[in-house]
């Protein structure tokens, strides 16, 4: 019965560990998600504002004189 009661104990501990484990990896990637989710919404203002620009498309540009 005292064996049983230590192997249980001894998985108890295993379990918890790996149980810490998997958090410290859920941890470090939701700072990666919310790292890249950062950065597209940054890119996306970027893009957004590169669009309002006062610089005409390319097909909307007069060409130049020598053609």
């Amino acid at each position: 019965m005292e064996n049983d009661i230590t192997d249980l104990q001894i998985r108890l501990t295993h379990q918890e560990s790996t149980l810490e484990a998997l958090n410290q990896v859920i941890i470090q990637q939701q700072k990666a998600i919310d790292d890249l989710t950062l950065q597209v919404t940054q890119l996306n203002e970027r893009m957004r504002a590169m669009a309002d620009s006062n610089i005409a498309h390319q097909s909307e540009e007069t060409p130049p004189p020598h053609y």
